[in-house]
C-alpha cells in the first residue's frame, strides 16, 4: 500500500471511528434525556456477574456496551439455578455502574431453589420447608445489597410430590398453588426482606403465559396488591421458530395492557429476550412493549446479547431507539379505544388458550380488561367469560341495547338462554384452535371488523396479521406483521386530516391518500409500524 492510499485509509478509518463514537454518545445522551419517559435496562444474571463483572476490564466493556445501547438502568442478579453471586463483586459492580450514571437494582431468579419439583426441573417444591428457608435466605441476602429487587418469572410451582399432594388435599391444584405462593411471597420474601432493609421495594415479574397463571400459583390480584411493583414478560419471539415459537406479536401488547390495568401505577416495564428471534421479531417485541405504554423495556440478558442472534438484534434496536422514544411519547398515559376484551383473573381458557392474541392479529383493536362490563360500545368474549357468574345477564343487556358482540364458538356452545341468532351477535369459529385464526382471509375478516368497529366511527380493511390500535382521541396505529407489503383502507365517519406521524423502522415506508372520508395506506412495507394522526 503506497503512502497516499495508506493516508486515505487512515483518514477514512478515523472518520468512521469518530462517527461511530458520536452516534453512540448521541444515543447515550438521548437515553438519559428520555429515561423518565422510557427507560432502557438490561440484566446481568448471577452467572453474568461472575463471568463479566469480576474484573475491571469486564466492567468497562459492560459499561461501554450499555452506553452504546442507551441502557440507563441495570439489574444485577444475586441468585439463579443454585448459584449465588459474590457480595464483593456485586457491590463493586454496583458502585462502578452508579459512578457512570447508570441506575442499579438487584434481581433474583428462583430456579432450582431447595427441593426440585416433580415437574420442570428448574422449578422448586415450595411446600417443602427447606425450600422455603432457602428462599428466605436468598432475599435477605439480596435486600442487604439492593434497595430494589426484581423477581424473574419463575416464582411458581408445578410440583406434585407426596408432600404437595398431602398439603393440597381436596383442593384443586390451582387453588392450592395460588394460596401457597401468596403465602411464600408474604412470609418468605416480602416480610424478611423488609426486616433486613426497610427501604427495599420488590418487583414481581409475571411471565407471558397469562392463561396459566393460576394453574401454577401466580395470583395476579393479590400478589399485585402485595408487591411494590409489577413487571411483564413480553417475549413473544418468532412464531415460526421450532423451539421458541407459537406466540404472535400481539401477545406482548395484550398482556402488557392487561396487567397494566391491574397494576395501575405499580406497573413498570416489559422484559424480552433474543431467543428464537430474527432481527424483525426481536424489534417487534420492543415496539409492542412500548406501544402498550410500558415505562421501561428490559433487554434480557447481557451475556445472551453478546452471542448468537444477540449482536445483530442489538444493532437493529439501536437504530430504532430514537423512534421508540417518540412512540412512547405518543402513547404515554393516553386511553385506548376499541373493543372491550376482558380476561377475568384466574379464568380458565380450556381449548382457547391465548385466543385474545390471535384476535388482535385480525386487526381488531382490543381494550383488555380484568372485569366484564356491559357499558361498552362493542365487545369480544371467549370462553374465559364463564369465570363471571353474571356474564349471561351482562351479555343479554348488551345485545338488547344493540351493541355488537363477538364470541367464540367455544363460548357459544356453553351458553344457555342466549339467542345465538341475535343480529348483534357474531360467532367466531375457533374450533378449539386459536392459531387457525391466522388462516382467515381478508374477505372473511372484513364483515367481522365492519360489525365490531361501526360504533367506534371507523372501518378498517386489511389482510390478516395487520394490527390496529386506537390511541387517545386522535392517533391510529397500524402495524404490518407480514413479510410482504400490504394495502389498508381506513374509513372515518367524521371529517379528518390524516398525516403520517411516525414510521418504524427508519427505512420503512407507506403511501397515504385521502378521498371521501377514507384514508388509503398503500404499500405498507413488511414488518412496519405506522402512526397516523387524524
Amino acid at each position: 500500500m503506497n503512502k497516499t492510499k495508506r493516508l486515505t485509509f487512515t483518514v477514512t478509518a478515523l472518520m468512521l471511528l469518530t462517527a461511530m463514537r458520536c452516534q453512540s454518545q448521541t444515543l447515550w445522551d438521548l437515553a438519559k434525556e428520555n429515561k423518565d419517559l422510557l427507560k432502557i435496562s438490561t440484566l446481568f444474571t448471577a452467572q453474568n456477574v461472575r463471568d463479566h463483572l469480576g474484573n475491571e476490564e469486564g466492567i468497562n466493556k459492560a459499561i461501554d456496551w450499555c452506553k452504546k445501547t442507551g441502557v440507563t438502568h441495570v439489574f444485577l442478579e444475586t441468585f439463579r439455578s443454585k448459584y449465588t453471586a459474590d457480595r464483593k463483586t456485586l457491590e463493586h459492580a454496583k458502585k462502578r455502574f452508579t459512578e457512570e450514571g447508570i441506575d442499579v437494582s438487584g434481581c433474583v431468579t428462583t430456579t432450582q431453589v431447595g427441593k426440585i419439583s416433580t415437574g420442570w426441573n428448574l422449578i422448586s417444591c415450595y411446600t417443602n420447608k427447606g425450600t422455603q428457608e432457602q428462599l428466605q435466605e436468598i432475599f435477605e441476602y439480596t435486600a442487604s445489597i439492593f434497595d430494589e429487587i426484581m423477581i424473574d418469572d419463575f416464582l411458581f410451582t408445578d410440583c406434585q410430590c407426596d408432600e404437595c399432594k398431602a398439603a393440597c388435599g381436596n383442593r384443586t391444584w390451582a387453588d392450592y398453588r395460588c394460596e401457597l405462593m401468596v403465602r411464600m411471597s408474604r412470609e418468605r420474601i416480602l416480610e424478611p426482606a423488609r426486616a433486613v432493609n426497610p427501604r427495599v421495594q420488590i418487583i414481581i415479574k409475571y411471565p407471558q403465559w397469562y392463561d396459566n397463571f393460576h394453574n401454577r400459583g401466580y395470583e395476579v390480584l393479590r400478589q399485585t396488591a402485595d408487591y411494590e411493583k409489577i413487571w411483564v414478560g413480553t417475549e413473544t419471539r418468532d412464531y415460526e421458530n421450532e423451539r421458541w415459537g407459537g406466540k404472535v406479536q400481539y401477545e406482548a401488547y395484550f398482556i402488557m395492557r392487561w396487567l397494566g390495568l391491574i397494576g395501575g401505577l405499580k406497573t413498570g416495564g416489559g422484559w424480552f429476550d433474543p431467543y428464537g428471534t430474527t432481527e424483525n421479531t426481536y424489534i417487534e417485541q420492543a415496539r409492542q412493549t412500548v406501544l402498550a405504554d410500558a415505562r421501561e423495556m428490559l433487554l434480557f440478558c447481557y451475556g445472551s446479547l453478546l452471542r448468537d442472534t444477540g449482536p445483530a438484534n442489538v444493532e437493529k434496536l439501536r437504530e430504532e431507539i430514537p423512534g421508540l422514544f417518540k412512540l412512547a411519547g405518543l402513547v404515554r398515559n393516553k386511553p385506548i379505544r376499541g373493543i372491550h376484551a376482558p380476561k377475568p383473573a384466574n379464568s380458565d381458557a380450556y381449548n382457547e388458550q391465548y385466543v385474545y392474541d390471535f384476535v388482535g392479529m385480525l386487526g381488531l383493536p382490543l381494550v383488555p380488561d380484568a372485569e366484564i362490563r356491559s357499558d361498552v360500545k362493542a365487545a369480544f368474549f371467549p370462553i374465559h367469560a364463564l369465570k363471571d357468574p353474571e356474564f349471561p345477564a351482562k351479555l343479554k343487556r348488551m345485545l338488547a341495547a344493540g351493541k355488537p358482540v363477538l364470541i367464540t364458538d367455544g363460548l357459544a356452545g356453553r351458553l344457555d338462554g342466549i339467542n345465538l341468532d341475535d343480529e348483534n351477535l357474531v360467532i367466531l369459529k375457533v374450533n378449539g384452535n386459536p392459531r387457525s385464526l391466522l388462516a382467515l382471509t381478508r374477505e372473511q375478516i372484513k364483515p367481522i371488523r365492519d360489525k365490531l368497529l361501526w360504533p367506534l366511527g371507523i372501518q378498517f380493511d386489511a389482510p390478516n396479521k395487520v394490527a390496529l390500535y386506537l390511541i387517545g382521541e386522535d392517533y391510529l396505529i397500524v402495524e404490518n406483521f407480514n413479510d410482504e407489503p400490504v394495502d389498508a383502507t381506513i374509513t372515518f365517519s367524521k371529517p379528518f386530516k390524516a398525516g403520517k406521524e411516525l414510521i418504524l423502522p427508519i427505512d420503512g415506508d407507506v403511501k397515504v391518500s385521502k378521498s371521501r372520508g377514507r384514508s388509503h395506506l398503500y404499500e405498507i412495507t413488511p414488518r412496519t409500524l405506522v402512526v397516523v394522526k387524524y
